[in-house]
């Protein structure tokens, strides 16, 4: 993406997590802030007041402007930046962005060929257009604590902000897609993501099963996932992830461990997805028999999915994510910071972790000077932490 620069007014994690990624491919992303700052700064521990973690993690190698968009000032410094950018991003509600003046309308009257990416709570075409969307509540209504429901037998969020980052790398794609249009035809466009429609793709992905149907064949919902039955199994000594799924996981399982399991009644993937809770009672039993290191080394023999349950710090000491380079090092004003690279690999254009994340307004004065020419992706510098 260099030379691709980015007009960013999103902020919290969806938008900036899309605008992270476009940075780390090599993007020049200018990051508008209103004077206090986008509130992800002061939502986890950081080195310094208003460098927190979520925030330096999706703010990396941004440039920070700080724009008071109820000014004439800010408003005139502001299209004057329109006028300079492939991509405008922003994460208001519809009636706030216009009330500022700076639609797609009134943006693409300065730069026609500009790609305006929208990031929403509700599609603009429903009632719920103008709610307040947040991570959880969109959890909600897109059914995940329902299904956690069915699997702990208490409601409850998932242990990720889940919606944010789904959406977040929605409005990558979709911005990506339309950049793609405009480089084959020089014609800009509107873009719209809605974390609500989002995630209700998302989910109903598998979800849907018989429901697409109509008449509809069954109620909505995948069986093997919905299970109580479905987590991590106890061992001797812990716990263990594993998948004994398709026929030759099943075949190769039974005939390393249960050999009296080689009957018609289990004998094919369809016949235990239709009785997915007996073979996961019957799998939970055999798997208190052995140690996790054990059953490790002898699922791994068969070709069979397991993997320790671990937990979160486990991933910074992860022996494969070390070998790939997963992690960079990035030295700041503050010290070194260990960030999680890009996970998608190119052999002709790949990634890099784009630098460390801007304090608040640190690039202003040099964006806003006309000349020189502002810097093309790779060249941030300035006060970042």
């Amino acid at each position: 993406m260099s030379g691709v620069r980015v007009v960013d007014l999103t902020a919290m994690v969806m938008g900036p997590y899309c605008t992270q990624i476009m940075a780390d491919m090599g993007a020049e992303v200018i990051k508008v802030e209103p004077p206090a700052g986008d509130n992800t700064r002061y939502i986890s521990v950081g080195p310094e007041p208003g460098m927190g973690g979520v925030f330096v993690n999706v703010n990396r190698g941004k440039r920070s402007v700080v724009l008071d968009l109820r000014s004439e000032q800010g408003t005139a410094a502001l299209r004057e930046l329109i006028g300079t950018a492939d991509v405008f991003i922003h994460s208001m509600r519809g009636r706030a962005i216009a009330a500022l003046g700076f639609d797609y309308e009134s943006v693409a009257a300065i730069n026609s060929s500009i790609v305006y990416t929208n990031c929403y709570g509700y599609g603009r075409r429903g009632p719920d257009a103008d709610r307040t969307a947040y991570d959880d509540t969109v959890q909600a209504e897109c059914g995940l604590p329902y299904v956690q429901q069915q699997l702990t037998g208490t409601t409850g969020y998932v242990g990720t902000i889940m919606a944010d980052k789904v959406a977040g790398l929605t409005a990558l794609y979709a911005t990506m897609m339309a950049l793609f249009h405009r480089e084959r035809t020089g014609e800009g466009q509107e873009v719209e993501v809605a974390m609500f429609e989002t995630m209700a793709a998302f989910m109903l992905v598998e979800h849907a099963g018989g429901t697409l149907f109509d008449p509809p064949l069954a109620p909505p919902g995948y069986p093997r996932a919905l299970t109580p039955d479905r987590k991590p199994y106890r061992t001797a000594d812990g716990h263990l992830a594993a998948l004994v799924y398709n026929d030759k996981q099943w075949n190769a399982f039974v005939g390393a461990v249960r050999p009296a399991w080689a009957t018609d009644e289990f004998a094919t993937l369809a016949q235990r997805a239709a009785r997915i809770d007996e073979v996961y009672a019957l799998l939970a039993e055999t798997f208190l028999e052995r140690t996790t290191a054990q059953w490790l080394e002898l699922l791994g023999s068969l070709d069979i999915p397991a993997a320790p349950v671990n937990s979160l710090s486990a991933l910074f000491d992860n022996e494969h994510l070390a070998a790939v380079g997963f992690f960079e090092t990035v030295d700041t004003p503050n010290g070194p910071v260990r960030f999680p690279g890009p996970p998608a690999w190119f052999s002709r254009t790949p990634g890099r972790v784009a630098g460390p994340a801007p304090r608040l307004g640190a690039h202003t004065g040099e964006v806003l000077t006309p000349e020189p020419r502002l810097a093309r992706a790779g060249e941030a510098g300035g006060a970042n932490a």
